[in-house]
């Protein structure tokens, strides 16, 4: 490939890439650790991780070091085959979540699909009858991806828009609100669906009680408890799924973003007895779990594990949130609340957002705009203290220089 200018980059995306993200904001050129560098040589700390995907920084040697290998040796092979890779790390999922099956797939979007056709192929199983058992109870302000049956469980106007009719089963409850999912609950329902924080929707955290009281629901009705850790799963929290902090255990959950450190990967994880569901023809995909991806992912797994990234962000987290918590009073006209838990924090604001985006690039910093005028910051799990301090400095010099539009 022919290297270009920074110029040529952008005149190429003008001319030749879907204009569905609109324009894009730089061109970034290279990464370490928790800092990426521009066209002009500008170094910026990168608290959007590419929306949560560099878990463990950008080009850890060891995970280059795993893909270069693997890249060299065996790239991809289909699911008709095995290979070691695959077996695995899904020996290793199933480690942190107990005994189930794992099937791998390449996007978050994509795990979420699995997981409602597994509500459809566990609605036929306890109904005796295809399409009587159908129906999925998702909450308000959830993002579950951008396919049709994902698009479909994300009651988000912005989502949805020119894409009607949705599919339908799907009936939509108030997030935090337990009585409003039983409410909802009826012959025809198979599953619920909901995030243990809700990242797209504005960084909105479950509180224990609710996911707690969604397992005795879903256990009373044999209903299917379905978590989305797209987001919030692989240590972003500081536990490894988002779920644990609730102490429950989901009748299946999908993964994805952080899990391949930068290449495409997701999974889903199901009870052991549920994967009888599924059979030859039932679900596949071509790409999903090949060599690549599952020596990336490994490498991830390694480094949490050799580093002991899930106890860093634990402790760190409670002092980075205290000191981002500090911009609430310095800030009061500005700063409406600090949420969220571990790396996967909202900043919500009283104000537009997207200027504070743009100044915080301007100053060296890229984050990430949500729903309800919320910034989100999601560090690597590698992130030092220093980093997460310097977020909180760059955060409040542009709080001082923020001007409304």
């Amino acid at each position: 490939m022919n290297a270009t200018s920074p110029d040529t980059t952008a005149e190429l995306y003008a001319s030749y890439v879907l204009g569905n993200y609109g324009t894009p904001a730089c061109t970034l050129t290279r990464g370490e650790g928790a800092y990426v560098w521009d066209s002009e040589g500008r170094r910026l700390l990168d608290f959007g991780s590419g929306i949560a995907v560099t878990a463990i920084g950008h080009c850890h040697p060891h995970w280059v070091r795993a893909v270069q290998e693997q890249a060299a040796t065996l790239v991809h092979v289909s699911n008709l085959y095995r290979h070691p890779g695959q077996g695995v790390l899904a020996q290793r999922i199933c480690g942190y979540a107990g005994p189930g099956r794992v099937l791998f797939c390449n996007s978050g979007a994509e795990g979420n699909e699995a997981l409602l056709k597994l509500a459809r192929l566990h609605g036929r199983a306890t109904s005796g009858e295809e399409g009587k058992r159908y129906k999925v109870i998702v909450a308000g302000h959830a993002f579950h991806g951008r396919t049709f049956g994902a698009m479909a469980a994300t009651p988000q106007e912005k989502i949805q828009g020119g894409f009607r009719p949705m599919l339908d089963g799907f009936a939509v409850a108030t997030y935090n609100d337990l009585a409003s999912f039983e409410a909802l609950v009826d012959d025809a329902t198979a599953a619920i669906l909901v995030e243990a924080i809700q990242g797209e929707g504005g960084v909105n955290a479950a509180t224990p009680e609710f996911l707690q009281g969604l397992r005795a629901l879903c256990d009373k009705h044999n209903l299917l408890l379905l978590m989305d850790e797209v987001q919030c799963g692989v240590g972003r929290t500081g536990r490894f799924f988002g779920f644990e902090a609730a102490g429950i255990v989901p009748d299946a959950f999908s993964l994805a973003k952080g899990l391949g450190g930068g290449v495409p990967i997701g999974a889903v994880w199901m009870r052991e007895a549920l994967g009888a569901l599924f059979h030859p023809g039932s679900h596949g995909t071509t790409y999903g779990g090949n060599p690549l991806v599952c020596a990336a992912a490994n490498a991830v797994l390694d480094v949490i594990e050799s580093e002991d990234l899930l106890a860093q962000v634990q402790s760190q987290s409670k002092i980075w949130i205290e000191q981002l918590r500090g911009l609430e009073r310095q800030f009061p006209a500005l700063v409406q609340e600090v949420r969220g838990r571990g790396y996967l924090v909202g900043l919500a604001l009283k104000v537009d957002h997207l200027p504070l985006v743009n100044l915080l690039r301007d100053k060296g910093m890229l984050v990430i705009p949500t729903a309800g005028q919320v910034i989100r910051l999601l560090p690597p799990l590698t992130a030092t203290l220093e980093e997460l301090s310097r977020s909180v400095e760059l955060l409040a010099e542009a709080l001082s220089a923020y001007q409304p539009a």
